[in-house]
């Protein structure tokens, strides 16, 4: 982080294989120190008078109250997991498994569907936004729900880019370590199901 300047970086535990509510900040020690503890409790208390108290040094002065223990245990596991795999590993099983979706999906489907991103795999993530044929996004991911096949629908926190592009949601199918063809081979398969439903 220091080579590239970097300010903050925060990631999610749970964008990585690791449990839901921890995630990391690294941060330059000298903006953590000038910013204010913003939660009180626990080790993150130096000293606490009538008139006021200390917060403690950095890290702990952002620490407050009980750490999650479980949640860190099981973020480190799965760092340990993907550290085994590679993350180079990692990234061009996404890449494949990427441009086989956006191949199956446009050979299908054809001018059906409108995939939103950049066209090459190699320059974008395993997350694949689409509308299908003017259908609601959520749905569509309700009838794919009952093909057994799991998608988000909605805004995804990213309603500037909605607005930009002139639509209220997308659906959206993502792949990781965890998938393969035969998973790309369904959702392309179950797309059809909500032709005979709302077409």
């Amino acid at each position: 982080m220091a080579e590239i300047g970097c300010d903050f970086f925060g990631l999610t535990g749970h964008k990585m294989l690791g449990p839901t509510g921890i995630g990391a900040l690294w941060a330059r020690e000298e903006l953590l120190e000038e910013m204010p503890a913003f939660l009180g409790g626990g080790e993150m208390i130096r000293d606490v008078r009538l008139d006021g108290w200390l917060p403690n040094d950095v890290p702990w002065k952002f620490e407050a109250g009980t750490m999650p223990i479980a949640e860190a245990v099981g973020l480190t596991a799965a760092i340990d997991y993907l550290e085994g795999l590679t993350m180079t590993a990692v990234r061009e099983h996404e890449v494949g498994l990427t441009s086989y979706a956006l191949a199956r999906l446009r050979d299908r489907y054809g001018d059906s569907i409108v995939i939103y991103g950049p066209d090459d795999p190699d320059i974008r993530g395993g997350a694949i936004s689409f509308s299908y044929k003017g259908i609601h996004p959520h749905d569509l991911s309700q009838v794919l729900d009952q093909q057994g096949v799991c998608i988000r629908a909605g805004h995804h926190c990213a309603k500037p880019l909605m607005r930009k592009l002139g639509i209220n949601a997308t659906a959206r199918a993502s792949l990781y370590v965890y998938n393969d063809e035969a998973d790309v081979d369904a959702l392309v398969e179950a797309l059809s199901a909500a032709d005979e439903l709302f077409l």
